[in-house]
This record gives C-alpha cells, structure tokens and sequence, in this order.
C-alpha cells in the first residue's frame, strides 16, 4: 500500500551523506574556505547551515538575516534563535534602503494602483491562487489588500499589473542574492542555495534571485525529509513548527496559498507519486483525498514544470566554447 513511509529516510545516514558531499564540493571543486547562508528562520535554511557547519565547521559558517521593510519579525527572531543554537556567526543586512533606493516598493504600489487606484502607504497586500481540490480552476493568481484600517478584499490583477508587480517583488530575491555574494567574495566563500525538492522541481524560485547559488545540498530532498533531518539535527523546536511561508509580501501568506496546490505534507506524496507512475487512486487514499483531486494536482505539477522550465536553463548560446 502507499502510503507516507515512502518518504522515510534514515537521517543519520543521509547527514553522513551530504556531510561528506559538501566537504569535497565546497572545499575541493569549489575551492573555497566556509559557507554563506541566508538565514530566514525557515526549516529550509536552518538545516542547509547545520549540515554546512557540521561538514566544514561551525568557524566557517556565516549566516546572514536580510530583512526589508515587508518581512516578519518573526523570521529575525527565529533565524537569530537557530544562528545561536548553531554557535555559527551571523550578520544582519537590512536591505529595505537598497530595495527603497532601486524602487521595489514604489513599483509595487504603481502595479498594484493599475487596478486598485486608492492603494498607497500603510495598505498591505499579498498574492493567492484559488484551490485546486474545489474542482478545476483557472490558475489565475488574485491579489488580497487590505487597507490601514484592516479591512480586506480580494481583487483580480490584469496580466500588466500581475507581471509588474511579479518584477517589482523579485527586487528582493535578487537584493538578498547581491548581500549574499558580496560577503562570498570578501571571505572567500560558497554561497547556499536552500531549495528542498518540492520548491527545485516545481519551480519555485528566482532566477538570479534564490535560484542562484554555488551549491544545493537539500534540492534532492522532499520537504518532508527535511523535517526528518531536522529533528536529528536538533533544530529549535519553534522553527520546526512554524509553517512554511514566503515572507515576501506585506501580508502573511503561506507558500500553499501562493504557489503550491496543497500542503507540503500531501504535495511531496503526490509529487513522489507522480514521480513512480504511482496511480491517482492510492495516493488519493494516502493523502485523504478523492482521485479526481489528485488528477488534478499530478495536471498542475506538470503544468508547472513547463511553465518554469527555463528557470533551470543556463545562459544559451549559439555554440559552446571547446575550450571551456
């Protein structure tokens, strides 16, 4: 029967593993000296810098908190909290000046003032798509405002408005990227990337933003498999519970409600699923729902890949160097 045991992993073992990956990635073929993280509080980025810490020392880890003028307290707080339990050394670049000064928030506010003219300062907002398990639905992203008196609506974005506000946002995968690669270069070091598996696969990065990176230690591991070595690897507690969240716009939002057709939980078994010609109907009595629902999730993951594929892509060229 399939069912969730799919995805257990003996944690000791796939540590060891990556460990010793990540020793002769960083220091033999990269030929660097430590390891850059961004540190976001997430479960994600806590175990990409214990296992660096674990696999160079905790002397060659420099964790990095980027807030800007959007994000949680919450995430400074618990990066802090899983830095400290590291015993790794932590900066804080607060990258709000620098996002203000190329013009992220007030493109924002312009994108969104193309279908909402009354939008301005003190309104906060974020992006959702609807449900899939209500039946089949167009994957149109909605924006959700709300205003300083804290009263909400839900609204549908023009394709200008949606691209435009898209573009202004990623200002702050790309800013945190620039943070990341200016310490890389002054100490001589790796930069982390942090995607789990469901997040590579389906696409759910910047390019050139949280899709840069030297390395992804964790890309070949599903979210719920990061969880597993997370617990091995002592990680607080607090950040263990806390839910997955993009912490990029002004308003909370999980990643489900932005991107993801389901909860990590049931989207990594469907998405393993669909990966081993599983059929619908045993993975929708595995995740408690209907095989139609499931259907649908295995269209959207596919839908996904094409649409991000070029995410994945390196620069083309007409021909490639014999050279190089």
């Amino acid at each position: 029967m399939f069912s969730a045991s799919v995805l257990e992993l003996d944690p000791r073992a796939e540590t060891d593993r990556i460990v010793a990956a990540l020793r002769e990635q960083v220091l033999g073929t990269l030929r660097k000296r430590g390891v850059i993280v961004g540190l976001s509080g997430g479960v994600d980025s806590s175990v990409v810098a214990a296992l660096s810490a674990r696999a160079l020392g905790r002397d060659r880890v420099l964790a990095l908190f980027m807030p800007e003028h959007d994000s949680s307290g919450e995430s400074l707080t618990l990066g802090r909290r899983a830095a400290e339990s590291l015993g790794v050394s932590a900066l804080v670049e607060d990258i709000g000046p620098a996002l203000e000064a190329a013009g992220c928030y007030r493109r924002q506010r312009e994108a969104i003032q193309r279908v909402l003219p009354e939008y301005g300062r003190g309104w906060k907002c974020k992006l959702v798509l609807p449900s899939i398990l209500e039946g089949e639905r167009l994957n149109v992203t909605r924006l959700v405002v709300a205003d300083p008196g804290g009263a909400s609506r839900t609204v549908r974005l023009t394709a200008q408005a949606y691209l435009e506000l898209v573009a202004a946002t990623n200002f702050k995968q790309r800013m945190r990227k620039i943070t990341e690669y200016h310490h890389a270069d002054r100490l001589n070091y790796a930069v982390a990337g942090t995607p789990n598996r469901l997040e590579y696969d389906q696409g759910f990065f910047v390019k050139q933003g949280d899709g840069a990176a030297d390395f992804k230690p964790i890309a070949h591991l599903y979210k719920t498999q990061v969880y597993q070595l997370a617990r091995y690897l002592e990680i607080p507690e607090e950040i263990t519970r806390r839910p997955p969240t993009t912490d990029t716009y002004s308003l909370p939002q999980t990643q489900e409600e932005f991107y993801f057709a389901l909860p990590y939980q049931r989207m990594d078994l469907c998405l393993y699923g669909h990966n081993h010609q599983v059929p619908a109907a045993n993975v929708a009595a595995a995740v408690d729902l209907k095989p139609a629902q499931v259907e649908r999730v295995f269209r959207d993951i596919e839908a996904k890949r094409r649409a991000t594929r070029y995410l994945h892509l390196p620069p083309l060229l007409v021909e490639q160097p014999a050279e190089v």
